[in-house]
């Protein structure tokens, strides 16, 4: 009852499709505007106190959630494959999609590091929170890791996250006129105010221009007084190659992605999350 109660007050309202992908659940955010989830319980044994994973995929970060809470779009991000793996370790997860009014092409584009989008994300952790029982863990891959490091920088108490997973994080940007958003990285936020666990973990076969992994240790070096952890990913099938290879190497499905060692990976970050190391 106290739950129910909890999720009233924050003004959420969620539907369950039997045999979909989790529990939808729709916030009111910004603006008049609305914010849905898919929420999953853990399907492996309890271990210790119970924790959820509040997942930020990367792109535009518009995952086009059908009724039954299932993405139609960023189907193969790394976040998106590695759900099962979490779950299993005994998190409970919720696949955050974009808020209603950045559906567009460019999905969040420069929303991601606004104050505004910070809030959105902190009423979805409150929400995760009392639904879960637990500490919440906040996610991101690629453009995702600026959502987080956003939220992280900015919000503490129930509706700040207990600590912050970064894979493959933007460390570089582009320059483009017509989306001057591009440029941001992680750099651009307050990574200074993050008073949580950060785990940091990339690919040494990523070639992707926007995540190189030596840069990690410069994002670490921002964060202070906290628990943290870099942690570099090796093997794999290795980083695309042929005509195409410098589109191909930012997205999911390869070394940026994590492709083919989703379990290694979301293994590793159970067990940064639960106190130990990656």
């Amino acid at each position: 009852m106290a739950l129910a109660v909890v999720a009233a007050a924050l003004g959420a309202a969620h539907a369950k499709t039997p045999g979909g992908c989790g529990e939808v659940v729709t916030i009111q955010s910004h603006g008049r505007t609305t914010t849905r989830y898919a929420f999953e319980r853990p399907t492996g044994p309890a271990q210790g106190d119970a924790i959820a994973v509040v997942l930020l995929p990367g792109g535009g970060g518009h995952l086009d959630l059908d009724a039954q809470g299932c993405p139609r779009a960023l189907k193969g991000n790394s976040l998106v494959r590695s759900i099962p793996h979490f779950r299993d370790l005994g998190l409970a997860t919720a696949l955050v999609d974009s808020p209603s009014d950045y559906t567009g092409e460019d999905g969040l584009a420069g929303f991601r590091t606004s104050s505004q989008h910070a809030d959105d994300l902190g009423k979805v952790i409150a929400d995760v929170r009392a639904r879960a029982g637990g500490a919440v863990w906040l996610v991101g891959t690629s453009r995702g890791t600026l959502s987080a490091a956003n939220v992280a920088s900015r919000l503490s108490g129930p509706s700040g996250p207990d600590g912050i997973v970064l894979t493959s994080a933007v460390t570089s940007g582009a320059q483009s006129r017509q989306k001057p958003w591009v440029s941001q990285t992680v750099f651009d936020l307050s990574l200074d105010r993050i008073r949580v666990p950060v785990l940091i973990v990339g690919h040494a076969a990523d070639t992707c221009a926007r995540s190189p992994a030596s840069a990690m240790d410069s994002v670490a070096a921002r964060i202070d007084g906290v628990r943290k952890q870099v942690a570099t990913v090796t093997g794999g099938p290795g980083a695309p190659t042929g005509p195409q290879a410098s589109i191909e190497a930012c997205v999911g499905r390869a070394p940026h992605g994590f492709i083919e060692q989703e379990a290694e990976v979301a293994a590793g970050i159970a067990r940064f999350i639960r106190g130990g190391r990656y």
